[in-house]
């Protein structure tokens, strides 16, 4: 009779241990897969080097990432992970769970921000958006020409169109040094790989040429489709020696003085990059040139057209003649 009570008794022990550890089981996979407290407040977060287990944890809870620590740090004893968690600077998506939590600190999968730099934009514009950047860290301590060439180990003399326009990604805190010399880098590979596939007996001497020419086709064209043309009459007035003649080139050159319009006084009112008084490139590229208007500086539409005025409608009025162009003139330029 006692046998049969003592193992009657014992049963009931290894249910009531089984039952405990089928809620504990449950209790942490539903823990793993239910949805944190994630906020815009709290979605980016950072973990900084030296951190131990109870001061990350302690950390997420202060931010009000999990509710408490005793549950994540218990996970994280049952996978044996307590000295695998990384340093970093994360961000967890709004349904983010305590699995997606524990993988992103081991595996140190850190949040990437990004930048853009926007086809025609200058260098001036593109250091502003360096500068109002929080997620970049600024090493340099002056953008002049002179700083930012030595920073790219650059041989020119002028540091403007010397960048791609891209969407750039990185990790929080990569320096400005970092974002430049990588914009730079992208566009030498870029100009090289179009200079390689140019077409015969351009009227350029080097790569730097036609970079000038692809970055007055950026500001000029307003439709894809007329780079090429737009190229091939710049083509065509440097083979005769005759002056560009590119409004843009003029604006750069006014730089601030520029207010919105340029008048006739501006256009005779010489400056290193007015082509209307100085026949030739002007000194340096205007703006970040897109690849698509590298590639049409080397790559030329073949056209008779001298000359190209606005329509108004993006695209322009090619002509050959300096009385069909005076005549598209008054026709679009009312």
């Amino acid at each position: 009779m006692n046998f049969i009570l003592s193992g009657t008794l014992k049963h009931i022990k290894n249910r009531k241990i089984l039952i405990i550890s089928c809620i504990i089981v449950f209790w942490l996979i539903s823990y793993l897969f239910l949805p944190l407290n994630i906020t815009e407040e709290n979605a980016s977060f950072e973990i900084s080097e030296g951190r131990n287990l109870n001061e990350i944890t302690e950390q997420l809870v202060e931010v009000k990432i999990l509710r408490d620590s005793f549950r994540f740090k218990l996970l994280i004893f049952i996978f044996n992970k307590r000295e695998s968690l990384k340093r970093g600077h994360y961000k967890l998506e709004a349904n983010a769970t305590a699995l997606d939590l524990l993988d992103i600190l081991i595996d140190g999968k850190e949040s990437l921000y990004s930048i853009y730099f926007s086809e025609g934009l200058t260098f001036s514009e593109m250091i502003n958006k360096i500068k109002a950047n929080k997620n970049i860290k600024k090493k340099l301590k002056s953008y002049d020409n002179e700083s930012i060439l030595k920073v790219i180990s650059s041989d020119k003399k002028y540091v403007e169109g010397l960048f791609f326009p891209d969407n750039y990604y990185f990790y929080k805190d990569t320096s400005d040094i970092e974002i430049l010399q990588n914009a730079h880098i992208v566009l030498k590979r870029k100009l090289q790989s179009a200079w390689d596939n140019r077409s015969a007996e351009l009227p350029y001497k080097d790569m730097y040429e036609a970079l000038i020419i692809a970055s007055i086709i950026e500001k000029e064209v307003g439709i894809i489709e007329e780079a090429p043309i737009i190229a091939g009459v710049f083509v065509n007035r440097l083979n005769l020696g005759m002056a560009l003649q590119s409004d843009p080139t003029v604006i750069y050159g006014m730089r601030e003085r520029f207010k919105g319009n340029i008048t006739r006084k501006d256009l005779k009112k010489d400056t290193p990059h007015n082509t209307y008084t100085r026949k030739g490139l002007p000194p340096s590229p205007i703006s970040l040139p897109s690849l698509n208007s590298i590639k049409a500086s080397l790559n030329p539409a073949t056209t008779n057209a001298l000359y190209f005025v606005a329509k108004g409608n993006r695209r322009h009025h090619f002509s050959a003649t300096l009385k069909e162009h005076n005549k598209a003139v008054r026709k679009y330029q009312k």
